[in-house]
This record gives C-alpha cells, structure tokens and sequence, in this order.
C-alpha cells in the first residue's frame, strides 16, 4: 500500500500533468463501431471509488486530485453566476426512437441528432442524458433525490452540461445533508458497478487490481488519510468567484442563493425513461425506447434561472472547463420512478468538491496527514 510520502510525490506529479493538459478527456468518447455498451472500471464504492480513481489510472485521472475546479460543489454565494433560462436558447425536440444503455454506473439515454443549446454564441448539440443517485450537486447544503445530467458538446469538442435537480413530491428522497457528510454515503452498496460521465477510460492500469488508498481492512495511514480527507471538506476559507462560463445572457447576480422551485414539467419524459430501466438491468445492456416527448421538460427548464459556472466532469477523467448550467426547475417525479430508478441505478453520487479556486480536497487531506505524521510525537 502507498506510504503518504509516496501518496504526496504521486500527487505532486499529476499535478503537474494536469497543468500541462488541463483539457484531457474534455471531449466525448467515440461510441464503440459494433454497438457495444462499454462498462467502465470505476466506481463509487471501495478500491474504486471517488477517493481513489487517482491511482486507477494517474496519468489521465490526475485532475480528480488537484483540480481546483472540480465538480460537483455545494451551490452556495459566489460559486455561480445566475442567469435568466430564457437567455440561453435550449431546443430539445421530441424524440422518437433511440437507445436507453446501462452504462456500469449509470443509465443513459442517447440523443439524436436535433436537440441544441446556444450559450455565449456557442452552439452546443446534445448527446446523451443520464442519472445520478442523489444529487451530485448541492442547493445550499440540501441534496435531491436524483440529478439529470444533459450532455452536450460544441463542434470544438467543448463540453456543456445542463443539470436538472429531481425529487419526489413530498421530498422523501431528498436529504439537508452538508457536504463533510456526502463520502460515508460511499459505503453505501451500488446496484451496479461502474461508468463514465462523458468519456470512457479503458486503460491497461484501470482494468488491473491496484494497491489503492482505502479498500480492504485500512491501516493506521490509511484511515489517517480518509479522515483528513472529511476533515478538509469542511477547511474554511474566502468565497471564489473564479470560475463562471462569462457573461451568457443577463446576469442577474453573481451567487446569490436561487431558490429551488418545484414543477411537473419534465416528470411524464423521466417516468417514461424509467418505465423501461427494468430491461437494462444489467452494465453493458441496452434496449430501444420512446416517443420521448421532451417539450414540457423544455419548457419547464426555459421558465425558471440557471446556476453557472465552469467546473469539470464528475468522474474520471474529471477533466476541467466543463461548462455547467444547473436550473433552479427542479422536476417532481413520482416515489414509484424514483424506487425503479434507485433498483438499478444504485448509489452513483461524487462527494461535493471544494469552492472554486481552492486546493483539491484529496491534496489537502494528504497535506494534512503528511503534517500530521512529521509531528513530534508526545513522550510516553
């Protein structure tokens, strides 16, 4: 098992990797010519959960511990800028036909060509859109029940994501749960095992068994690492407002907590997608779904702000200058979706990363528990 004196030089050395290469992995990955649904290595749970997707791969991961944009994070003031939807022309046409696959550790429905959004002049065309469970992202300290990722990409191969908050009427899948809490829920057993968010990383590395910072029965080092690893989520410090996509639209504030409303417009699109998640209960399985009508969500979206900023992908490679519009329309689904989602879906959530600007939370820790161990030790 790595030492933390080794921990900190691999640390060090993919930091400068990653400042060397800060688009890796900033583009979709090319869908397999047979069709095939590839399953990706990680994960969210043990040896290759988010505390460690470092070391499954430390070439091309070396952003998921020490970026300093990393996503998701807790949508507190001055993390993001507000805008009006309306500002941001999304043209999301019904679909008639398409694939719904089981990624690994995620369910995911392809778009065909049509669906759109224009930001800052940049037209962005749809790809995919699939499920977290919870929430990724934060309201104010408070996660949902599930959270809709909408991908997209531009013709530079700039990726765009539009988050859209789910929850079931009366909240029952929801949770006030700060962000120091959000790695125990990693204990948590999945469903299913793993999956990517936008590009598959299939490396010789991540497909061997590695040494790894937590998994098995940890040692004293180990634990020490982990716990600093919860202590420095909660390390204070001064509010970024580094970060933010520009000026897209009408900024209306910069930050200011938007408030989370409730609305039925896109429930019938997630009921109908997840009427179907019981063929695909299998990573690697797919099936044929729709009509997928997509107008009430559309609508429902363009009615209410976006929360914006520039972040990263939310699994490896995590690859920053992501640009991330979370809507303040959160859609209300039924408990019956929400169960049949949760069967096969599982647990599939990264931890809320650290404000904007400020070190990587897992750079941190290791700092931290390095300062720790080089301590004198009190006498006997």
């Amino acid at each position: 098992m790595p030492s933390p004196q080794s921990l900190t030089a691999l640390l060090l050395l993919c930091a400068s990797t990653a400042r060397a290469s800060c688009a890796y992995g900033t583009h979709l990955h090319a869908r397999a010519e047979d069709g095939a649904v590839k399953v990706n290595t990680f994960g969210y749970t043990g040896t290759i959960s988010p505390l460690n997707w470092l070391s499954l791969d430390p070439a091309a991961n070396a952003a998921c511990a020490t970026g300093r944009t990393q996503s998701p994070i807790d949508m507190t003031q001055g993390q993001f800028s507000l805008i009006q939807a309306a500002d941001v022309q999304l043209n999301l046409p019904d679909i008639a036909e398409t694939e719904f696959e089981n990624l690994g550790t995620t369910v995911e429905v392809i778009a065909p060509p049509g669906g759109s959004m224009v930001a800052n002049g940049t037209t962005f065309n749809l790809k995919q859109f699939h499920f977290h469970l919870p929430s990724e992202h934060l309201d104010q300290g408070r996660s949902f029940a599930m959270e809709m990722h909408m991908v997209f990409e531009s013709d530079a191969k700039q990726i765009a994501v539009l988050g859209v908050y789910l929850d079931t009427a009366n909240g029952a899948g929801a949770a006030a749960a700060p962000a120091p809490a959000a790695p125990a829920a990693a204990e948590a057993k999945p469903k299913s095992k793993s999956r990517r968010h936008a590009r598959d990383v299939e490396s010789p590395e991540s497909k061997r068994q590695v040494q790894v910072i937590s998994g098995g029965t940890p040692s004293s080092s180990t634990q020490s690492i982990i716990d600093a690893i919860l202590a420095a989520m909660g390390v204070s410090g001064g509010a970024t407002t580094g970060g933010s996509v520009g000026n897209v639209g009408n900024v209306i504030n910069v930050g200011q907590g938007a408030t989370v409303g409730a609305t039925t417009g896109g429930s019938s699109l997630i009921d109908t997608v997840m009427a179907s998640v019981g063929k695909i209960t299998t990573p690697g399985s797919k099936t044929k779904i729709g009509p997928l009508s997509m107008a009430g969500l559309a609508d429902s979206l363009k009615a209410g702000q976006l929360q914006t900023y520039s972040g990263s992908l939310t699994t490896p490679p995590c690859s920053e200058g992501v640009r991330w519009f979370v809507s303040t329309q959160k859609q209300t689904i039924s408990l019956q979706t929400f169960d049949a989602a949760r069967s096969v879906i599982g647990f599939n959530a990264r931890f809320p990363q650290n404000k904007l600007g400020q070190e990587n939370v897992l750079a941190l820790a290791v700092a931290a528990n390095n300062a720790r161990a080089a301590a004198p030790r009190a006498a006997p």
